[in-house]
């Protein structure tokens, strides 16, 4: 198939099959007598689970581990799932972060009085937070 048919059947765009090859996420393309890119149905497999790892938010070198896990038949799913347990670590500190955040700007938005007045709790403490950090 072709790289639009490609990209139908797998839900990438053709734009993103062409880097994924770039960076060797997917082996270059066989091409036709006229030099189009061809893709078979183990292609189309790839493009899928790579394009489900990128929703589950994994890097692109992440990904390439998964991929040559998946490849990998004699692979040990503890590799896998240390990975996965990796990542899991990661957005559980990302969360609470943004948790944090949340948490700091609701309280300033909680002081502000949201009126016509021009005084304004944020924009006091965001002004502020840099000289007192220095």
């Amino acid at each position: 198939m072709n790289i639009g048919q490609a990209a139908a059947a797998s839900g990438v765009t053709a734009k993103m099959i062409r880097y994924y090859e770039s960076v060797g996420l997917l082996p270059a393309a066989v091409r036709s007598a006229a030099g189009y890119r061809q893709y078979g149905e183990v292609d189309v497999q790839t493009l899928r689970f790579i394009r489900r790892a990128r929703d589950l938010g994994f890097s692109l070198d992440r990904i390439r581990m998964l991929v040559g896990l998946w490849k990998d038949k004699s692979r040990k799913s503890q590799d896998v799932k240390r990975l996965a347990g990796q990542y899991i670590g990661e957005l559980d500190q990302d969360i609470a972060k943004l948790q944090s955040i949340r948490d700091q700007l609701r309280v300033l938005a909680d002081c502000c009085h949201g009126d016509d007045r021009p005084g304004c709790p944020i924009l006091e403490e965001l002004s502020s937070f840099g000289t007192s950090q220095r």
